[in-house]
């Protein structure tokens, strides 16, 4: 089952196929919920300096291009060809980007860093969104990937497996949050809410460690809906819940129960419940809804919006609402470029611009941002709106009500986003004009607060008696790094035919 068309997917190639494996993207890739954008001219100009950079690099370290792409020097070297085409946004430097040994001292003066994404997927095992297993067929048939190629291929880059191998191993991750999305169809929600509950003991078990937590999916509206709220609470324990206020994000055409986070008969009995039960943590997914997306389901657009949020918030303030991708409209099918001219010509973007008011305009102190598709996507299209992007969420919201979570695996392992933020730096012209505070270090208060700091206060994590440096995950990736570089650099969905 898929969101595109038949004519669609024949403009569209797999990206482990097609898209160029560098350290960080070079363009946009979707899921089969949206048609991607075509890569851009500058992500064109990124690429081929990053080929060239690439060669350099690697002869200097007696490596071929891919294997140096794998490595910390490989990373670098991805954003100083951002720097040359995009402008310095980017902290890198030419001797770390040319050495692996320099590039790899910075890596580990970092690694332990804590990091706590609260945004992370992966598919059910008996999913029916099989577009993915149609993807890695293609790899096998074209040769890219020799280990695919005369195999029987699954979906298996999208599962468990890969999932802990890309949030743990392939990057600097301490904990991760397991996500999902419902659906109308029961056999199309990402994960079941008892599965998301088996897969954080799992992980649990297996570390001796609390290192993952997961949501429980609330679809209100549905049949039974509140009751299924009381089983949850008793029986899964979730360590918060998430819904989607246009209904069936999956399936939008049969999105028949959308719902307002404000609609007092509906959604306060439910905030009433799971405070009663002690859970203050209500995680919401707005915006991702661009024009290509409203021509399609119009009726839905009033609930990708934030008009609902601050009186939520107001009325409920011992619950912290998380807006997941800060409302951000632009992405899943959009163009970051109409994000950047926006904001180039007013100051604003939406519909994130009305989230980051929303405190001043209603005098609440609950509301926080998560990053997710607003990071992902605007640092590899237009990283002068990224830059934007954050500086109105940290002015607008606090930096203390910024999230970390990267929407991986749809992304891949998540370090490249991770090594975009430590590196990334509001430009000082944007600085002055809009009243930004700089980002700063990579390990500094602003960053650290977002990458983890921020979720440890909201979920009650105690980090420094988690016992993370000890525990099983820690020994696993001791080895892992030790067996050399294993980053594959591969994204999982869909980009445009060359």
């Amino acid at each position: 089952m898929t969101m595109l068309s038949r004519d669609e997917l024949e403009r569209l190639s797999p990206a482990e196929e097609a898209a160029f494996p560098s350290p960080v993207p070079t363009q946009v890739v979707s899921s089969d919920e949206f048609f991607p954008i075509p890569q851009t001219e500058k992500q064109k100009r990124v690429e081929a300096r990053l080929k060239v950079l690439g060669d350099e690099n690697a002869r200097r370290n007696g490596l071929s291009r891919r294997g140096f792409f794998k490595t910390a020097a490989g990373m670098a070297t991805a954003f100083a060809a951002m720097n040359e085409v995009f402008g310095p946004l980017y902290d890198v430097g030419r001797a770390e980007a040319a050495s692996v040994d320099v590039a790899q001292a910075r890596a580990q003066g970092l690694a332990g860093q804590f990091i706590m994404d609260v945004h992370t997927h992966f598919l059910r095992d008996d999913t029916r969104l099989m577009n993915f297993v149609r993807a890695r067929e293609n790899v096998g048939k074209a040769g890219w990937n020799p280990a695919l190629v005369g195999n029987a291929q699954t979906i298996d880059d999208l599962k468990y497996p890969n999932w802990f191998k890309e949030i743990f191993l392939d990057s600097d991750t301490k904990v991760a949050l397991i996500s999902g999305s419902g659906s109308e169809e029961p056999r199309d929600w990402f994960l079941t809410n008892e599965m998301k509950h088996a897969a954080r003991a799992r992980v649990n078990r297996d570390a001796g460690t609390r290192r993952c937590l997961a949501h429980a999916i609330v679809m209100p509206g549905m049949p039974g809906w509140l009751d299924e709220v009381d089983r949850v609470i008793v029986e899964l324990k979730p360590d918060s819940w998430k819904g989607y206020t246009v209904g069936d994000n999956t399936n939008k055409p049969l999105s028949r129960h959308p719902w307002r986070m404000d609609d007092e008969k509906l959604l306060y009995p439910f905030y009433e419940k799971i405070l009663k039960a002690g859970h203050t943590i209500v995680c919401v997914h707005k915006g991702l809804y661009p024009p290509s997306t409203e021509r399609n389901f119009p009726h839905l657009v009033p609930y990708a919006k934030v008009d609902d949020v601050g009186r939520a918030a107001k009325d409920w303030p011992e619950i912290n609402f998380v807006i997941y991708h800060s409302a951000y409209r632009w992405a899943a099918g959009g163009n970051a470029a109409d994000g950047l001219r926006q904001f180039e010509e007013t100051g604003r973007v939406e519909w994130t611009s009305d989230l980051a008011e929303i405190p001043e305009k209603f005098g609440v102190s609950n509301v926080y941002g998560d990053l997710g598709q607003i990071f992902a996507q605007t640092t590899v299209v237009e990283p002068r709106l990224c830059a934007a992007l954050m500086g109105m969420l940290v002015k607008g919201l606090g930096a203390d009500h910024v999230i970390w979570g990267t929407d991986a695996v749809w992304t891949g392992a998540p370090q490249w986003q991770i090594e975009a933020l430590r590196r990334l730096e509001i430009p000082e012209d944007m600085q002055r004009k809009h009243g930004f505070a700089p980002l700063g270090a990579a390990d500094g208060p602003v960053k650290t607060a977002i990458f983890g700091a921020n979720s440890a206060t909201m979920y009650k994590y105690d980090i420094r008696r988690a016992g993370l440096e000890t525990d099983r995950v820690t020994a696993l990736k001791a080895d892992y790094d030790g067996a050399g570089p294993g980053r594959s650099n591969l994204r999982y969905g869909y980009v445009v035919k060359g």
